[in-house]
């Protein structure tokens, strides 16, 4: 943001707003009026002609302005209504979430647009007030800030979470989900309890700083789209931005030259107006990507546009006005125009023009459960598959509902909301994408996902995720299911390489930094491990997964205090029975054994075993390792990774697992 945010005490401590003055050229002298009066006051102001650096394109400089200020001010004129110039300073404002107060200086009617965006705004009279008191209310309506707060909640505030007593981490997971959990699945450590309440971040905490390669190290071929705006007069195509958002990253994903960041760290920024230098940093990209959607009836509008986040240039921007079955040729023709404005070549077949869409209704029916499976709970996930089924019965050639289908049944079958059986749900509907489109890294990917937790046939999600590597090298759900994979399989290296290129790709996602610090911990890297859970927690700090798993990390580095605080911390049970038994104070971790027994003794025996193997109760350990095998608890794929079960291996009876798993030596 622009200088002057904080206060002025050179003008008696008046709080500084930058503000964008906005008018038609026929009310010249009032908006001077109104700049010179907010600027006496110590309010800083842009005003156009100006603020117009010589030599600079003035769109440009308007555009860039708007982005910096904290407010826009409207003078509100029968001139301002007619210009086209004003009413896309509104528009642009409006999309970035700004304040707007409007001085209003005569009685002409409004546009519908104008009215629409400018409903929710301060309004000020000035033939009912007079211009001294009008201009005393301006300044004191900037310097207080909005009355109510600008931005709504993200949609992953929405999420319910369980009880931090029964939140636990475990192999749950699904590559597949990972399009939105970005991995956030766990290798299933024994000391993770119930998977109800998934962790998804509910205050994210990005610290832009740390988090950001410099400038030096960002490729100029980079680039994030960052959530588009519903701009729709009902507010209600949120689900059909966010939408549009995804399918457009599918596109621009294919282009080999591009790196592509991922849509879980660029949405971290939703409905904010942080500085576009500091997003650039964040996220490492030379450019961003962001634009709006306005939706009537059967026609769509879309604006977007390609800005350097080095310097803030606006290097490409178009508007598009469409009929809702033309909406995959708008989002190639956007991918086309992107990759031309950064120079790069672009094949046919990379960025090639898709069938138009055969069913509208269909098409908006498939975006609703994307929608609704970001809520990442058991209703939007039952709610997801219920519109892909609704999909299909419309369009049975649609591939991305069958695909999503999938993902669906598999996450709802590895989080424990649906019986393992329903892997064979995820398998048949996998296979369907993969008649439909025989080139779907996606139906791979699941049907990787179901070898891998279902059939425990390790050799056929191995080549499930190579054929989506080969044919997508940087897909991330492909890269996790081969990270999870090769830590199943005891080659711990492996996986943590696998998990830093999809980091590389996605460096804002907490779920993904979770699952790097339980794999370097496998790998026996402690400081690389805490390292990546205190990663996690600056990114989201109500991430409870990722405070769990700095309980083992720090009773390994000896540290058993602090272990202890945390588990307290996050109300543990896993981690208290663990840590009360280090510090010799056996009744309170036979307390936290009992607790962490009956809530997860019927679904996820695998952690009450690792608990015990702990302790030194083999038998007890064992026990619950084959009543694990028995339930198709899918954390019993980490028994060959989980260091806590190393003294087990000579057992017979843990050998005997191991051999009925296909994880014999």
């Amino acid at each position: 943001m622009a200088e002057g945010d904080g206060v002025d005490t050179a003008s008696g401590g008046v709080a500084s707003r930058t503000v964008f003055v906005s008018y038609a050229s026929h009310d010249t002298e009032i908006a001077n009026v109104a700049c010179r009066e907010l600027e006496s006051r110590g309010i800083r102001c842009w005003i156009a002609p100006r603020d117009v650096a010589p030599g600079a394109l003035y769109a440009d400089a308007i555009v860039r302005a708007i982005n910096e200020c904290k407010v826009l001010l409207i003078v509100l004129s029968q001139s301002a209504v007619a210009s086209s110039h004003v009413g896309r300073e509104i528009e642009r404002a409006a999309s970035k979430h700004k304040q707007v107060i409007a001085l209003r200086i005569d009685t002409a009617p409004l546009s519908p647009e104008l009215e629409y965006f400018l409903s929710n705004s301060q309004w000020i009279d000035l033939l009912a007030l007079g211009m001294p008191a009008a201009l005393s209310r301006l300044t004191d309506a900037v310097a207080q800030g909005p009355k109510t707060p600008s931005h709504p909640s993200p949609v992953g505030d929405r999420v319910d979470r369980a009880p931090k007593s029964t939140v636990a981490k475990r192999v749950v997971g699904a590559a597949a989900a990972l399009v939105v959990l970005a991995v956030g699945i766990g290798l299933g450590i024994h000391f993770w309890g119930s998977p109800h309440g998934i962790a998804h971040p509910a205050t994210v905490g990005v610290s832009p700083g740390a988090a950001g390669p410099d400038n030096a190290q960002i490729s100029d071929k980079s680039i994030a789209v960052l959530p588009f705006t519903d701009m729709s007069e009902k507010k209600d195509q949120e689900y059909f931005a966010d939408g549009m958002v995804e399918e457009l990253l599918d596109v621009l994903e294919k282009i080999p030259q591009l790196k592509v960041i991922g849509r879980t760290s660029s949405f971290q920024f939703k409905n904010k107006s942080d500085d576009l230098r500091t997003i650039g940093k964040a996220l490492g990209v030379a450019h961003v990507v962001e634009g709006s959607v306005r939706r009537s009836g059967d026609r769509i509008r879309v604006t977007a546009q390609l800005i350097d986040t080095r310097d803030g240039t606006h290097l490409w921007s178009e508007s598009f006005d469409r009929a809702n079955g033309d909406i995959l040729k708008l989002q190639d023709q956007i991918a086309a125009g992107l990759a031309r404005a950064l120079q790069i070549t672009v094949a046919a077949d990379q960025v090639m023009s898709r069938r138009p869409v055969r069913n509208s209704e269909a098409y908006d029916l498939y975006l609703r459960g994307r929608y609704a499976f970001d809520r990442l709970d058991e209703s939007g996930w039952k709610e997801a598959a219920a519109y892909f089924q609704e999909a299909l019965k419309l369009d049975p050639s649609f591939a991305p509902a069958a695909e999503h289908l999938a993902e669906t049944y598999g996450t709802m079958a590895a989080y424990g909301y649906a019986p393992p059986k329903m892997f064979e749900d995820a398998r048949r509907a996998a296979q369907l994408a993969l008649r439909l489109n025989p080139g779907s890294v996606f139906a791979h990917a699941v049907l990787g996902e179901v070898h891998h937790f279902y059939d425990w046939d390790w050799r056929a999600a191995d080549q499930e995720f190579q054929q989506a590597l080969a044919l997508d090298p940087r897909h991330t759900e492909a890269l996790a299911g081969a990270a999870l994979l090769a830590s199943t399989l005891g080659r711990s290296q492996e996986a943590v390489a696998y998990m830093t290129t999809s980091l590389s790709l996605d460096p804002l996602n907490a779920l993904q930094f979770e699952l790097l610090e339980i794999l370097q911990y496998e790998a026996g890297h402690l400081r690389e491990a805490e390292a990546a859970g205190r990663r996690a927690l600056e990114i989201a700090p109500d991430f409870t997964e990722a405070g769990d798993v700095l309980v083992p990390i720090l009773i390994a580095s000896g540290r058993f205090q602090e272990a202890l605080t945390e588990a307290q911390k996050w109300k543990s049970n896993s981690g208290l029975a663990l840590v009360y038994y280090k510090l010799g104070r056996r009744a309170d971790s036979d307390a936290a054994v009992a607790r962490m027994t009956q809530e997860d003794q019927n679904n996820f025996a695998f952690g009450v075993a690792g608990v015990h193997a702990f302790r030194g109760e083999t038998k007890q350990a064992l026990s619950w390792l084959e009543r694990a095998y028995e339930q198709k608890d899918s954390q019993i794929i980490s028994i060959k990774s989980d260091p806590y079960l190393v003294p087990l291996a000579r057992e017979p009876r843990f050998k005997a697992l191991l051999a009925k798993m296909n994880l014999s030596d």
